[in-house]
């Protein structure tokens, strides 16, 4: 039986992202950040359940400052009491792992999409996503991006601005363009 497009996505294949239950499935999360980034900060109770028709898997004491965009965000696993601050992104093509007591600064992006490095294959409209993984107790400074396909350890301090290539091991501050450790934290 052939794959869906969805299926092919998730699997880290070549997929075409204007399948229809793809484009449902991404006007559907543009509905829930249209409402969720519409409220105030004391709507606590409706903030929580927008969030929870939207994010795959939510821990508890979550907490996002609007504005907040993804693709679909039923890809996205976040662990308890995860916060995010303004402006983050996450495009969630791909399953995205966001630990417990994980903290964003401002602007922060995670990118599980990417697109075929031949431009004869690009050019046709296919593309690709990895998953991106955060563990736990993780600061990821503001203005960061973290791309497609890092993992990034328990315990890890990113320097502001940061650009993560590659994976980061557990407990150890890193920083820059392209993103490097810079010492262990233990």
């Amino acid at each position: 039986m052939a794959k869906t497009e969805k299926e092919k996505m998730l699997a880290g294949e070549l997929y075409l992202c204007n399948d229809p239950e793809l484009v449902a499935a991404r006007a559907r999360a543009r509905r829930l950040l249209r409402a969720f980034n519409d409220t105030l900060m004391e709507d606590a109770a409706p903030r929580r359940t927008l969030l929870g028709q939207l994010i795959g898997e939510l821990g508890e004491g979550v907490y996002i400052e609007p504005p907040f965009h993804c693709d679909y965000g039923a890809f996205i696993r976040l662990g308890a009491r995860v916060y995010m601050n303004f402006q983050c992104v996450i495009l969630d093509c791909n399953r995205v792992t966001i630990g417990d007591d994980v903290a964003f600064g401002p602007n922060v992006h995670v990118y599980a999409a990417t697109h075929p490095l031949d431009a004869d294959e690009r050019i046709k409209g296919p593309e690709l996503a990895k998953p991106v993984a955060i563990g736990a107790k993780t600061w990821v400074g503001g203005g960061s991006i973290i791309l497609p396909g890092v993992t990034i350890g328990e315990g890890v301090t990113i320097g502001a601005g940061s650009v993560v290539t590659r994976d980061v091991p557990p407990y150890v501050l890193a920083a820059g363009n392209p993103c490097r450790v810079i010492r262990s934290l233990r």
